[in-house]
């Protein structure tokens, strides 16, 4: 039962709910169960350098959790949403795409689709002739996510 009292220190018990946080966050979607994590760890630190009284503790975990949350949820969540060149247009019926011009980002062969940039997206895009990249190019149909194009 003495060997028992070892893990029963504030930083080891900190650590560890911090451990099963973060596993936690691979089950639950939503990037928010992570940084209470990171209040868990915060605490076990702070537990191993001065000790705290229990009150203490949990005000610790709560404001380091909150505050981690506030600050980096945007921007760690951002490393996750990957790359995009540029936004959208919202005021553009997409659904308007027969007659509207894109440019060719890889050739467009009839064997081989290839892709086109519009409104900021990429497309794949199939032609019944060979495009060459940087073309432009006019939109005559729209099929599901591919669209079919000819040039301008």
């Amino acid at each position: 039962m003495e060997w028992l009292k070892g893990f029963l220190e504030p930083e080891l018990i900190w650590f560890v709910v911090g451990l099963f946080l973060l596993l936690a966050e691979f089950i639950v979607p939503g990037l928010i169960i992570a940084f209470f994590a990171v209040g868990a760890w915060v605490v076990a630190v702070v537990c191993l350098l001065r000790p705290l009284s229990l009150n203490a503790q949990l005000g610790l975990f709560v404001a380091s959790s909150v505050l981690s949350l506030l600050v980096a949820r945007r921007w760690v969540k951002g490393m996750f949403d990957g790359f995009t060149t540029s936004k959208q247009d919202t005021t553009v019926d997409l659904d308007d795409f027969t007659g509207q011009r894109a440019v060719v980002t890889m050739a467009i062969t009839p064997k081989r689709p290839g892709k086109v940039e519009f409104h900021g997206t990429h497309w794949t895009a199939e032609a019944t002739q060979d495009i060459a990249a940087g073309a432009v190019v006019e939109i005559t149909q729209k099929d599901n996510l591919t669209l079919k194009v000819k040039p301008a």
